[in-house]
């Protein structure tokens, strides 16, 4: 079974910076297209960053371009979101998600537990 766990998330000051890990098992990690979704109060789930760990390719929505960063350790079946000059908008759910492919729908992969960031001013 496919399971995913999201960790890392915190309070932290406007400015500030988090790493957040996914670590993942159940399937074949390297085949997989990983991504980032935040979820605000009041919000429609928000697709942030995504990583190919067939090619490594990355994607970023503009929100965040510049300010964070995917990466992925294929060995320990983990992928980072480092996020970097935290805002208040920031605030969140943050969840990752797994699918085989980064043109499988979403609907097809599967999602992790979220983790809480909460950024103040």
């Amino acid at each position: 079974d496919v399971q995913l766990q999201a960790s890392g998330g915190g309070s932290v000051q406007a400015g500030g910076s988090l790493r957040l890990s996914c670590s993942a098992s159940g399937f074949t990690f390297d085949d997989y297209t990983i991504g980032w979704f935040r979820q605000a109060p009041g919000k429609e789930r928000e697709g942030l960053a995504y990583i190919s760990n067939t090619d490594g390719s990355t994607k970023y929505a503009a929100s965040v371009k510049d300010r964070f960063t995917i990466s992925s350790d294929n060995a320990k079946n983990t992928v980072y979101l480092q996020m970097n000059s935290l805002k208040f908008e920031d605030t969140g759910v943050y969840q990752c998600h797994a699918r085989p492919s980064i043109g499988t729908p979403l609907q097809y992969g599967t999602w992790g537990r979220g983790t809480q960031v909460t950024v103040s001013s």
